[in-house]
């Protein structure tokens, strides 16, 4: 794909050092899970970086960011305070969430950012009703929901997908697909393999399937994407491909 990317030098530099800071913030909360300090699941986002960093700096302070359990890197993409996230994964009251979230439960509503969900595709028509809300309330806003592949096969996802474009809603879903759902390769999960975007075209939603691991482009879709969403023309769905370098879990690292 060619595109015409606009990003000076200067955005370059800041989005690496944010990919940078993803990766070692992973990191040190990987090394403190293993020694006792972090209790509970601990889902990294190493590998995936470009996605967050490529996509949510697009946004505006209007606008609001939700996502799954593996949610580090988009509450650290989206400004929020790393030592209040890694507070939280401590179970620290100073955490993001007083501590009671977890790895899991990341929030910041100053800044938008609702979450970190541990229910598999349960943000999914939160977003939907976030969106419905702007909406409603005549703003301008627009919402950015991210997913696994294994949120697919429930059926929240459906739901909200139908009901976003029925509603024209400002919404960008955007499945993260990394291969696999704990240990299960997508071939072996989803009828359409590796080409889940189209399932979005049924419910007549423009979907289009990109490169994960390359910012530029997951920067300049992203971009058009939110474009179509502020028009009021309704939803938009982002198929990023990418790949987790690290285990399901840290407790699992196997999968």
């Amino acid at each position: 794909m060619e595109l015409a990317v606009d990003i000076d030098k200067n955005q370059v530099a800041d989005y690496y050092r944010q990919m940078l800071m993803i990766r070692r913030f992973e990191e040190a909360a990987g090394r403190l899970y293993l020694q006792g300090l972090v209790r509970g699941f601990l889902h990294l986002y190493i590998g995936e970086e470009a996605v967050a960093v490529g996509a949510i700096p697009v946004l505006g302070v209007q606008d609001y960011v939700i996502t799954h359990y593996r949610d580090h890197g988009h509450a650290l993409a989206r400004g929020v305070d790393p030592k209040a996230v890694m507070a939280e994964l401590c179970g620290k009251s100073t955490g993001a969430s007083g501590g009671k979230g977890g790895s899991m439960h990341i929030f910041d509503v100053d800044r938008h950012f609702m979450g970190g969900h541990a229910i598999v595709g349960g943000q999914l028509p939160i977003a939907t009703g976030l969106a419905l809300s702007i909406k409603q309330r005549g703003g301008d806003g627009a919402v950015m929901c991210f997913f696994g592949d294994g949120a697919v096969n429930e059926g929240e996802f459906h739901e909200s997908l139908n009901l976003a474009s029925l509603w024209k809603l400002p919404v960008i879903f955007f499945l993260e697909n990394n291969l696999y759902g704990m240990g299960s390769h997508v071939d072996k999960t989803h009828a359409a393999g590796r080409d889940i975007y189209a399932s979005a075209e049924y419910y007549k939603i423009p979907a289009v399937q990109i490169d994960g691991m390359d910012l530029t482009e997951v920067h300049q879709t992203t971009a058009e994407a939110l474009t179509r969403v502020r028009s009021g023309a309704g939803p938009a769905f982002l198929e990023a491909m990418t790949y987790k370098l690290r285990g399901h879990s840290v407790a699992d690292p196997s999968t």
